[in-house]
């Protein structure tokens, strides 16, 4: 820790939150929200738009200050040792920040300097980087002419200029096609493989799943909940009990015969054509012990026998009431610093 007072923090944390509270006129973005991000991993920040994620990154790399709490990145305070801080982090945010007049070198190089690397290494280092995210060709070209792919391989590189320790990714898929942000995901993959920390907010599950180590959901400026992703599904509960028979002409008979039993609850024992299963919603171990044992005494050979948990989007929805990138209703504020960061 470099000259913080008062600000506690797990050993082995790159980041730590601690009570962060940010208003705008009568809108609390932020509520006392703790965050702790290990060094090395990737955090993937969740919620509904306006729920407090921008707010959060843009304290985290000393845009705007908190109104209460501390954050703590690198060692440094978000607060008392801003430029110290900036030195250590990298920030992409959703919408590509380069200069689109300048060529894809000369972003690069011009941010180096700005970072007081020498000119030797600030030309190497913006060589490098257009090699790694496979700009090279396009090196000499004005960014303006470069597709949004390109450009958000850039920022990225950008980002990566000063070597950061930790890197802020604010939902940077955004409007990309699938390809390219498969391509952004393997260069995330790539920065953690480096040992920089990464903490992603983002609205696309299959995103977080690729990504993140850990997940922290926020709702109205509020952490409701953290943890795996594997820990998030269980605690939210629902597995599916999926039941092949080697025929498929078993499946409704199967099905008919668990609702008939009583086995599946309040539920209903349903038919997935496509995959020829019988899904049955498992709400306790006993209850997935008993169908299994009805359905091997119904004298009916199985292929196979699987459980299911929730998809994230389903965690998503249960704990946020809200559907992935659909607005909340009460936070304006950062639902606009959304659209300009």
């Amino acid at each position: 820790m470099k000259d913080i007072d008062n600000a506690p923090t797990a050993a082995d944390s790159a980041v730590t939150v601690r009570g962060l509270v940010k208003h705008y006129g009568e809108t609390k973005a932020l509520d006392g929200v703790d965050l702790d991000v290990r060094e090395g991993t990737v955090m993937g920040v969740l919620g509904p738009n306006g729920a407090g994620k921008t707010t959060l990154v843009r304290i985290l790399s000393t845009l705007i200050t908190p109104d209460a709490g501390h954050a703590v990145v690198a060692g440094y305070d978000a607060v008392r040792q801003p430029r110290q801080l900036r030195r250590v982090i990298g920030l992409t945010g959703q919408y590509a920040s380069v200069d689109e007049k300048l060529p894809g070198w000369e972003n690069l190089y011009l941010i180096g300097r700005l970072l007081d690397l020498p000119r030797k290494e600030a030309r190497a280092r913006a060589d490098e980087l257009l090699e790694r995210f496979s700009l090279t060709e396009a090196a000499k070209r004005p960014t303006a002419t470069y597709s949004g792919g390109m450009r958000r391989r850039l920022d990225l590189a950008a980002s990566m200029i000063g070597r950061p320790a930790v890197l802020f990714l604010d939902e940077p898929t955004t409007g990309l096609d699938p390809r390219t942000r498969n391509e952004v995901w393997d260069e995330v993959k790539r920065m953690v493989g480096d040992g920089v920390t990464v903490l992603l907010t983002t609205q696309y599950m299959e995103e977080a799943e690729q990504l993140a180590t850990e997940l922290t959901v926020v709702d109205r400026g509020r952490v409701i909940a953290g943890g795996g992703i594997e820990e998030l599904k269980a605690r939210v509960g629902g597995r599916t009990l999926r039941v092949r028979p080697v025929d498929p002409a078993h499946l409704r008979p199967l099905a008919a015969f668990l609702d008939e039993t009583g086995l599946t609850g309040l539920a209903t024992a349903t038919v997935d054509t496509r995959r020829d299963d019988v899904l049955v919603p498992i709400l306790s171990d006993e209850q997935l012990t008993a169908v299994v044992g009805a359905v091997t005494g119904r004298g009916i050979t199985l292929a196979s026998i699987t459980t299911e948990l929730p998809s994230l989007d389903e965690v998503f929805l249960s704990l946020t009431g809200h559907r992935a990138g659909a607005p909340q209703d009460s936070a304006p504020a950062d639902t606009r610093e959304e659209a300009t960061v």
